[in-house]
């Protein structure tokens, strides 16, 4: 799975909600000047090179002039139910395809995953499913869309108790550990990479496909 994602994560103006942040609350900085309050809630996004798929009408050709279809994935939005011991992420999405030859009506099966990673690259769980466009005779473009859901244990997405106050404790001025980053403390970012997960969705590729967004 490819490390670099186009994440949708459930964590809106980021900045206010820092600001917001009400005491007890978990305030985690990504390193690059983002602050946002920690959620159980699963981030959602895209893998690089995944979100959109392009078909040949020769297996073996990849010139511009023998493209079929092509497509993109847009639009992703997620809902999250934490309330239970068991938190249910749902991510829908909107397909949108263009095909060359619009002569005649057509159905398009495109195949597409969803996957659970903890900690950046332990893949928890992982689904393939397929979203069906149907183009209309004279038509070019289709759109249709898609969704996946899955379940993360709240007790693995959350941080144990002494990680948790090691983060949060209060520092005064003159303490030995005062201008120390918790976050830089090797166990602290170990526990809080475990207690991360992902819900990611991607158009599911063979290696030719996955090569060709790569180097386009």
């Amino acid at each position: 799975m490819n490390s670099h994602l186009r994440l949708f994560a459930p964590i809106a103006a980021a900045a206010a909600l820092a600001g917001c942040a009400g005491e007890g609350d978990l305030v985690v900085s990504d390193g690059v000047g983002i602050t946002a309050v920690r959620t159980a809630c699963p981030a959602v996004g895209v893998p690089d090179y995944t979100g959109n798929i392009t078909t040949f009408r020769s297996p073996t050709s990849r010139t511009a002039n023998d493209i079929d279809v092509t497509a993109a994935i847009t639009n992703v939005r997620s809902t999250c139910d934490e309330s239970g011991d068991r938190i249910y992420t749902n991510v829908s999405f909107d397909v949108l395809a263009s095909r060359t030859d619009a002569r005649g009506a057509r159905t398009v099966q495109l195949p597409y995953f969803s996957t659970v990673l903890r900690g950046g690259s332990a893949v928890v769980t992982k689904r393939v499913g397929t979203v069906t466009l149907q183009f209309a005779d004279g038509e070019g473009r289709a759109q249709v869309s898609g969704q996946a859901g899955a379940f993360v244990n709240r007790a693995d997405a959350t941080l144990p108790d002494d990680i948790r106050q090691r983060i949060t404790r209060r520092r005064k001025a003159g303490d030995v550990d005062a201008a120390l980053d918790p976050l830089a403390d090797p166990q602290v970012r170990t526990a809080l990479q475990r207690a991360t997960f992902e819900l990611l969705v991607g158009f599911q590729l063979n290696e030719g496909q996955l090569a060709y967004n790569a180097t386009r």
